[in-house]
């Protein structure tokens, strides 16, 4: 490409991190964000805006990061266009709102997509509330707001919101609210709308201002040298590239299961790997991703562990129809004198994801229609468990999937998310015992998907940790570990929580201690919600001290007077352990 030039996936704006709350499991989308809790979302959402950014008092930002969809939208995808999300305010500020607020007033975020749907009626790009009022008034956004791609045109065609006769009017609307920038081709009507006298000129002004001002702090119109002008290419995916590619899955890999510790798996086990994951590069990538020059599989990894390794498919990722009997006896005929059958089953980014043109079973436009693993791997695992393979399953998946079956076929069940470019050697050295599994869910693994409300219903109740009162599968911020660890009694010292925390077991490892907090005089709140997390390192035997500053944001509650989050005054539960489950918490009685 000729200098000057620029094409799709370019330039120094990335339209991440998404931090949409993952509220149901069916959403297509919702391996793009960092969970269901507001909390974590903006910590992890903060990181990302900081890391791109860089300094934000340089005189040129490395990069643009954007905060995307605002607002209120967590699917479905195939109603995006038309779909109108309503919600209470308290909804609104306890869960839709807070990441947004974190990354605008906290991490300096530089650009906000607005989302496609409607919110309250008015689409969101058109929205004066959510722009004027609560964005650039109430956090005192400076930056840009850009519209998500063609969202603007969603105003006026057929079939969609409705909102607005014809693509001049959609323009007005969508400048005039404070919409900046416009992916797609709305804006270039921008002369037309003027002439018919629906914008005025100097209406303009601030967005052109805006876009201006960006431009120039990203160095982009002068001769100004940056710190990252002479980067070579050679530090992509150089060896500290690919290392930090490997410790994020390593650290992301959740255990959930593993019955009878057949994992570790022991060197000289007799395996095979089985599954239609199993080999599979573009399947480790998620989606809106680069393409790697190498990339490990499983497959890969195992590989050069187990020589002799025994490889195959077994069955299709998705299939209408079940295997014959002719298929599960082909494949048992391979595996004998195998004891441990690896699987790596689960989804793909092929069949969740953005609005695709996907319509196997279970699956419904990028999204799904229930959670259960696909019938035709369920299939094969349940001839493997007959035949009396002890069976670990690798579940790669960027969703919960309901895997209540599965904990009955497989001794060990190991949720790998999409894990990137070396997440076959991630996951090889955790099957191994090289490294100690640590992740954390940071979704709610239901049973089934008869746990969850309608998805068109955007209120909380009944939705995630915080307001599901039923029995999961697997509870947000749960994993296992090769080791345990013992919680001590907490105490609060100078406004600071401190916990001991003691590896009781023979191994090495890390540790992601979580701290929620409960106001029992709020009859109408969350169950319990996360308010800090801290990943240790504990070695075996050893006890750490950990700290969390209990703050005016610990205490943050839902205040109708307000109509806004604000610290409440009065009694507290402090909740502490390894995971969201009540059994695994400890509780300290707290007056703020």
């Amino acid at each position: 490409m000729a200098a000057g030039e620029s094409g799709w996936y370019q330039g120094l704006t990335f339209w991440t991190p998404n931090i949409n709350i993952f509220r149901d499991p069916r959403w297509g989308r919702g391996m793009e964000t960092y969970g269901e809790d507001p909390y974590l979302t903006g910590q992890l959402g903060m990181a990302v805006v900081r890391g791109l950014q860089g300094d934000p008092d340089a005189p040129v930002l490395k990069a643009h990061a954007c905060a995307k969809h605002f607002a209120v939208h967590s699917g479905p995808e195939w109603n995006r266009h038309s779909f109108d999300a309503e919600v209470s305010d308290r909804d609104l500020r306890e869960t839709y709102l807070p990441a947004f607020k974190d990354l605008v007033t906290k991490a300096g975020v530089q650009e906000v997509m607005i989302a496609y749907n409607r919110f309250r009626g008015v689409p969101c790009g058109a929205n004066t509330f959510l722009i004027d009022t609560v964005l650039r008034g109430e956090w005192n956004y400076k930056g840009l707001v850009v519209s998500d791609c063609w969202a603007i045109h969603d105003f006026f065609m057929p079939g969609r919101h409705g909102y607005s006769p014809d693509v001049e009017h959609a323009v007005s609307e969508a400048v005039r609210a404070g919409t900046d920038l416009n992916c797609g081709e709305s804006y270039r009507h921008i002369p037309e709308t003027v002439a018919a006298g629906l914008l005025d000129e100097a209406e303009l002004e601030p967005a052109l201002t805006r876009v201006l001002a960006a431009r120039i702090r990203l160095g982009e119109l002068d001769a100004a040298e940056t710190p990252w002008d002479e980067l070579g290419d050679e530090i992509v995916e150089g060896p500290e590239h690919l290392a930090l590619a490997r410790r994020i899955a390593q650290e992301s890999i959740v255990l959930l299961q593993n019955r009878d510790a057949i994992l570790p798996l022991q060197a000289d086990a007799k395996i095979a790997l089985v599954g239609p994951n199993a080999d599979d590069r573009e399947m480790l990538w998620g989606n809106y991703n680069p393409i790697p020059e190498q990339t490990i599989t499983l497959a890969d990894a195992l590989r050069a562990r187990v020589p002799e390794l025994t490889v195959l498919p077994g069955c299709d990722l998705v299939s209408p129809d079940p295997l014959s009997e002719k298929d599960v006896a082909a494949v048992l005929k391979q595996l004998e004198g195998v004891e441990v059958v690896v699987f790596a089953g689960g989804i793909s980014p092929r069949v969740e994801g953005e609005e695709m043109p996907v319509a196997l079973p279970g699956f419904r436009g990028g999204d799904r229609t229930d959670i259960e693993l696909p019938a035709v791997q369920r299939q094969l695992l349940a001839a493997l468990h007959a035949a009396g393979k002890r069976i670990v399953l690798v579940n790669f998946s960027g969703s919960a999937i309901g895997l209540v079956p599965e904990t009955e076929t497989c001794e060990a069940i190991v949720q790998a998310w999409y894990p990137g470019q070396e997440g076959g050697t991630a996951l090889a050295g955790i099957l191994f015992g090289d490294v100690a599994p640590s992740g954390k869910l940071p979704v709610t693994f239901y049973r089934s998907i008869d746990q969850v409300p309608d998805y068109e219903d955007y209120a909380m109740r009944g939705r995630t940790y915080r307001y599901f009162a039923g029995e999961p599968l697997f509870p947000f911020g749960y994993g296992l570990s090769y080791t345990t660890f013992s919680y001590g009694e907490a105490r609060v010292k100078r406004g600071v929580l401190e916990i001991p925390v003691t590896n009781t077991g023979t191994c090495d490892a890390d540790e992601v201690v979580q701290l929620y907090v409960r106001r029992p005089a709020d009859n109408e709140g969350p169950l319990k919600s996360l308010r800090g997390f801290r990943r240790v390192h504990i070695p075996a035997g050893a006890t750490v001290k950990v700290s969390f500053p209990l703050t005016a944001e610990t205490f943050l509650s839902w205040s109708p007077e307000a109509g806004d989050m604000v610290p409440m005054k009065g009694e507290w539960q402090l909740l502490y352990g390894g995971s969201s489950a009540d059994a695994s918490l400890k509780q300290l009685n707290y007056k703020y």
